[in-house]
């Protein structure tokens, strides 16, 4: 395909319920994200100290403690990164649709 074939479909315009559901979403993996690998560390690091100590291993400290804090953090600054990109692209889009339906 040359060049002239992608300039001849038309774009639509950007929709704000879009920013919503892009947000809520990258929210929701990047929480999980963070909650799993801070879980996993957690639960090796929890284990690696019980051992060197010679106790029981309490893992309910790896969910309560470490795990849900440090996904709540994350999953707040996602919020705000992915807010924050959203709007940039939704203006910048808004922007090139009304250049296009002006040329």
């Amino acid at each position: 395909m040359d060049g002239s074939m992608a300039q001849a479909r038309p774009s639509r315009s950007p929709s704000w319920y879009g920013i919503v559901m892009r947000v809520g979403v990258v929210t929701f993996i990047g929480t999980l994200l963070c909650f799993a690998v801070s879980l996993l560390l957690a639960i090796v690091g929890i284990t690696i100290i019980s051992t060197l100590r010679h106790m029981h291993p309490d893992m309910r400290i790896a969910y309560r403690l470490i795990a849900l804090p440090v996904a709540l953090v994350a999953g707040s600054i996602v919020l705000v990164l992915a807010l924050g990109m959203e709007i940039r692209h939704y203006r910048q889009s808004k922007t090139l649709s009304a250049i296009e339906r002006l040329g």
